[in-house]
């Protein structure tokens, strides 16, 4: 009768096989773990990171402009004509404009400390529309309107609230600004590409004409524009601006330095997956030297399986069962460590986690055919032992 060997019977075999050799066994699925927990991490964090990037594109916009004068041929930088805001926002597919002003004035937390005790922080006058143009919440508070912006009244940006202890505006809070007293009645939103906002105190136009200067000249423009037309908007920009030193125009797109960050670490992400790679396939080298050792101890056993009945073929199975089961084992239990420490980065970073679950899948279907490719060799190795000579050597 032709003996016959089935799924579950291989399964038995390899998880036999393995048991007997737990050391072993615990170390050669470790060298597979760590490859693909490297994979699984990148990929997570890499795909965290994008879902990060894509809520904060969709919060900035990639149709948002910024317009900051520079220094030209000769340099000598200075403020854009008072009447570009009106200009810029003539431009058919520009929707809406905004602008900030720099003050040569301190913010201080009273008017007893010294300016370098606040961190260099920066005072900028600004219209009432400003939040609306930049899509920034407030996470305090509120914004200047048509009334506040004409009072002694300021919203501080993230850092600038750090910086001066403030942390809400629940109660009356102030703070020194020239030689005036402002009450704080909003603190702004992280803004990660615009510092100059997050480390200043915003106040109003009017009251800042009032206090300060009566030659109140923007120091950058923000440009909401049709999607379609960003591209023929950032051409004419210069000229619209100050058409008689257009050179003296800087125009970028913040939404541009996400991008070029995201390659950046795409870059690196791809560099990570690599090395990730290379482990994988030490730990498949290191599952075919098992095995092969595995092979030599165990002559007897195979030369009694086939004087039992075994083919060569179910001896091949068995061995390239244990093969995959052990490539396996350690492919799932890399998945899981993988996956934590993705959440953990996650959760530390404050990004949205994404862990991809076609890459999970994918890992472990890797780690499966990283085993049968090992398995390959010894497999074969162990099936050309003849049964005779196996029970003699032994």
């Amino acid at each position: 009768m032709r003996s016959r060997l089935r799924i579950g019977d291989v399964l038995g075999l390899s998880v036999t096989g393995l048991r007997f050799h737990l050391g072993r066994t615990a170390l050669t699925a470790l060298g597979i773990a760590f490859g693909i927990a490297a994979i699984v991490a990148v990929l997570g964090i890499s795909a965290s990171g994008r879902a990060a990037l894509l809520a904060q594109l969709d919060r900035l916009g990639t149709n948002l402009i910024r317009v900051t004068p520079s220094g030209g041929v000769f340099g000598n930088a200075d403020g854009l004509p008072p009447e570009s805001v009106p200009m810029l926002a003539r431009v058919g597919p520009v929707e809406r404009v905004t602008s900030t002003a720099l003050l040569d004035v301190d913010v201080l937390v009273n008017d007893l400390v010294s300016p370098l005790e606040t961190g260099g922080l920066s005072v900028l006058a600004v219209p009432p529309n400003l939040p609306g143009a930049l899509n920034t919440p407030l996470v305090a508070g509120s914004f200047l309107d048509e009334v506040t912006a004409t009072v002694p009244t300021t919203v501080l940006g993230r850092v600038a609230a750090e910086r001066l202890g403030i942390d809400d505006v629940g109660r009356s809070r102030r703070v020194y600004i020239g030689d005036e007293w402002f009450e704080v009645i909003g603190i702004l939103a992280e803004m990660t590409l615009h510092p100059d906002i997050e480390r200043s105190a915003l106040i109003g136009e009017p009251i800042a004409r009032d206090l300060f200067t009566d030659d109140l000249k923007p120091t950058a423009l923000y440009a909401r524009v049709h999607p379609r037309h960003v591209e023929d908007v950032l051409e004419v920009i210069p000229a619209t601006v100050n058409p008689e030193n257009p050179d003296r125009v800087a125009v970028v797109r913040p939404a541009d330095a996400l991008v070029a960050r995201r390659q950046a670490e795409q870059a690196l992400t791809t560099l990570l997956v690599s090395l990730g790679s290379v482990a994988l396939l030490v730990g498949g080298v290191a599952i075919a030297n098992v095995m092969v050792m595995s092979v030599l101890e165990r002559r007897m056993e195979i030369g009694v399986r086939r004087a039992l009945g075994a083919t060569k073929r179910h001896v091949a199975l068995q061995f390239m069962g244990e093969a995959v089961l052990l490539a396996g084992i350690g492919g799932v239990l890399g998945v899981g460590v993988g996956a934590t420490i993705t959440v953990a980065f996650a959760i530390s970073r404050d990004l949205t986690l994404s862990v991809p679950l076609s890459g999970l899948a994918g890992s472990v279907l890797v780690a499966l055919v990283v085993g049968a490719l090992a398995g390959i060799y010894p497999a074969t190795r162990a099936a050309r032992i003849p049964p005779a000579e196996a029970v003699r050597s032994t």
